[in-house]
């Protein structure tokens, strides 16, 4: 069962950037397509970004466009989100997981604690 451990959040202006991290534990981190996800109080969690196994391919969700970019580094089995030009909408708690392209949560894989971002007016 591979372990997700996220990091990297914080509070941020209106406007500010933001990198997330997302550690796995398993040496076959590089055989999933990852994601990012998001949960704002009172609020479904939500897709935010994939990237394929390569990294060679992303997709993300129209809300966050042109704005985060998400990558990763399969010798480190690490995953990131880098976050531009946050807005206040943008808070919530960040959690990454296993994905069924483009963006179905892989049953099974347990959700880390997550790692919030808060952004202020």
């Amino acid at each position: 069962q591979v372990q997700l451990v996220e990091s990297g959040g914080g509070l941020v202006q209106a406007g500010g950037s933001l990198r997330l991290s997302c550690a796995a534990s398993k040496r076959t981190f590089s055989t999933y397509n990852m994601g990012w996800f998001r949960q704002a109080p009172g609020k479904d969690r939500e897709f935010v970004a994939a990237t394929s196994m390569s990294g060679g391919s992303t997709n993300y969700a129209d809300s966050v466009k042109g704005r985060f970019t998400i990558s990763r580094d399969n010798a480190k089995n690490t995953v990131y989100l880098q976050m531009n030009s946050l807005k206040p909408d943008d808070t919530a708690v960040y959690y990454c997981n296993a994905v069924f392209w483009p963006r179905t949560v892989v049953p099974g894989v347990n959700w880390g604690q997550g790692t919030q971002v808060t952004v202020s007016t």
